[in-house]
C-alpha cells in the first residue's frame, strides 16, 4: 500500500471539500478502494499505486476547474469524475475532450465519435464540410471550435452566417432594422454563443465586431482574414452562393460549412448547391468532409427514432419512383 499527500495551494479548501465535507464524501464514495482524509488544505490518500495515480489525475482536473471558475457544483464534480471510469488506466486526459469551458461551468466537448472526427478534421483542414441530420451537434460543435480558436488567439474574429432563405434573402420586405430582421433566422447561432461566452463579454464582442452574425448575402465582396468562418444550413445555398462564400476566405482564415441534405427549404425553382460543391471540391488537400448520422443525435432520445422513421419513408419513396 502506498500513500499520497496532495496540497491544495491554488484553490479554497472549503470550496473544494464542500459544505459539511459533502464533496469530500462524493470523492470517498467514487474512490471507495482508497482511504481518503482531509487535513486543512491537504488530502492524504492511501491505497494501491495505480488507484492513487487515477485519483491524483482527477484531483488535478478538479483543481484546474476551480482555478477557472472559483466554485464547483456537485453536478459538475460528478460530471468530471464520471468522464470515464476512474479506475481505467488507459483513459485520455479529461481536458483533452473539452473544447470550451462555457457559462456556469458547462464543459462543451465532442460527445459522439463523429463529433470527435469533426474536431480532429478541423485541426487538419482549413475548410471543412460537416453534413448530417438535425440534432447531431454539427453547428454547436463548429461554434465551440470557433470560440476556442478566438480564446486561444488563433483568430481575431468569428464570422457566423447562414442563408436567410425563410425570408427569401429579401430582407427589404421585413419590418425593422437589419438586426431585427435577421435575428430570428440566426437564433440557433446566438443560442450556441450564449452557452459558451459570458453575456457581458458576448455583448462586447458583438459591439466591436469581433463576433459577427449575418445572413449569407452580406458576405459578398468581403475578404475575411484571421477569422473563423461558419456557414450554417448550407443546404439552403446555391452553388454560386457557396462559391462566393468560399472565395471570401483570407490566407489565415478557417472555415466550417454545415448542412443537412434532408432539410432543403429553397423554392422549387432553385437547387441546393451543397452536394454539387462537395463533389467539385472532393479530393482537394486542405478541404475535409465529415458525415454525421442519426447515431450522433444528442437531443431527446426520440429524435433518433424520428429521423430513422423519416429516412425509411424517404427510401420507400425513392424505390417507388425508381420502379415507375
Amino acid at each position: 500500500m502506498s500513500e499520497l499527500t496532495i496540497k491544495l495551494e491554488t484553490v479554497d479548501p472549503v470550496e473544494f471539500f464542500g459544505f459539511n465535507n459533502n464533496k469530500l464524501k462524493i470523492l470517498k464514495k467514487e474512490f471507495s478502494r482508497l482511504n481518503i482524509s482531509a487535513r486543512g488544505n491537504k488530502i492524504i490518500v492511501a491505497g494501491a499505486q495505480e488507484d492513487l495515480e487515477v485519483f491524483s489525475n482527477k484531483i488535478h482536473q478538479l483543481v484546474e476547474y476551480l482555478e477557472r471558475y472559483g466554485k464547483i457544483s456537485d453536478k459538475h464534480l460528478e460530471e468530471i469524475l464520471h468522464g470515464r471510469n476512474p479506475y481505467e488506466t488507459d483513459f485520455p486526459q479529461f481536458q483533452d475532450n473539452v473544447l470550451v469551458y462555457g457559462n456556469n461551468g458547462t464543459l462543451v466537448r465532442a460527445r459522439t465519435a463523429n463529433q470527435q472526427k469533426l474536431v480532429e478534421s478541423s485541426e487538419e483542414n482549413d475548410i471543412l464540410f460537416a453534413i448530417g441530420p438535425a440534432g447531431t451537434g454539427k453547428t454547436y460543435t463548429a461554434v465551440a471550435l470557433a470560440v476556442r480558436a478566438l480564446k486561444n488567439k488563433s483568430v481575431k474574429k468569428i464570422i457566423l452566417t447562414r442563408p436567410a432563405v425563410e425570408a427569401g434573402e429579401n430582407l427589404g420586405f421585413l419590418p425593422g432594422d437589419l438586426k431585427e430582421k435577421i435575428d430570428p433566422y440566426l437564433r440557433p447561432l446566438y443560442d450556441a454563443l450564449d452557452d459558451m461566452i459570458p453575456p457581458d463579454k458576448l455583448v462586447y464582442f458583438m459591439q466591436n465586431r469581433i463576433i459577427e452574425v449575418a445572413p449569407l448575402a452580406y458576405m459578398r465582396g468581403r475578404t475575411l482574414d484571421n477569422a473563423f468562418m461558419i456557414l450554417d444550413e448550407a443546404q439552403n445555398a446555391t452553388t454560386l452562393q457557396l462559391k462566393m462564400f468560399l472565395t471570401r476566405i483570407g490566407p489565415s482564415a478557417q472555415c466550417i460549412i454545415t448542412g443537412d441534405m434532408t432539410q432543403i427549404d429553397l423554392p422549387k425553382n432553385q437547387q441546393s448547391g451543397l452536394k454539387k460543391t462537395m463533389q467539385i471540391l472532393d479530393g482537394i488537400k486542405g478541404i475535409g468532409m465529415v458525415h454525421l448520422s442519426g447515431d450522433d443525435v444528442v437531443r431527446h432520445r426520440l429524435v433518433k427514432d424520428i429521423i430513422k422513421a423519416f429516412d425509411k419513408e424517404s427510401e420507400k419513396e425513392q424505390q417507388f419512383k425508381s420502379s415507375n
